[in-house]
């Protein structure tokens, strides 16, 4: 049987933590969860404003001690994927936000499903997206 293993972007794990049945179901059914360091960023960046920043951080490092989960760092092979996905992006007209090709160039070097409910992923077709619906 093969290993389910799955990139989680930032809107898949919001929705996880607010007990999305799609999203629950997604992840309990994965082996392996990669979180890009570039999603990490973009919750630390959403803690700190909020009013749960603690208890936010608590839950998510949580999350991370799962044998399961493992960080996605960045790394020159990402570059290389990054760099394919945001030249096709460009060559076709549809640009998406910066952070979403570093995470969908995750998705791309890990050969793992990208787990989002952005849809302008869906305009990276160098990627399998699993649309969670918000």
């Amino acid at each position: 049987m093969a290993i389910t293993e799955r990139v989680l972007d930032t809107s898949a794990y919001s929705l996880f933590r607010k007990g999305s049945p799609q999203a629950l179901k997604y992840i309990r059914e994965t082996d392996k969860i990669w979180v890009p360091a570039i999603v990490m960023g973009e919750l630390f960046g959403g803690f700190a404003g909020g009013t749960r920043k603690q208890q936010n951080l608590d839950e998510f490092d949580d999350f991370l001690s799962s044998s399961r989960v493992e960080i996605a760092n960045v790394t020159s092979r990402t570059a290389e994927r990054y760099a394919a996905i945001f030249h096709w992006l460009r060559s076709q007209g549809t640009p998406i936000p910066t952070n979403d090709i570093w995470i969908a160039a995750v998705a791309m070097e890990k050969g793992a499903d990208l787990l989002s409910a952005d849809g302008h992923f869906e305009q990276v077709p160098q990627i399998h997206l699993l649309k969670i619906p918000s």
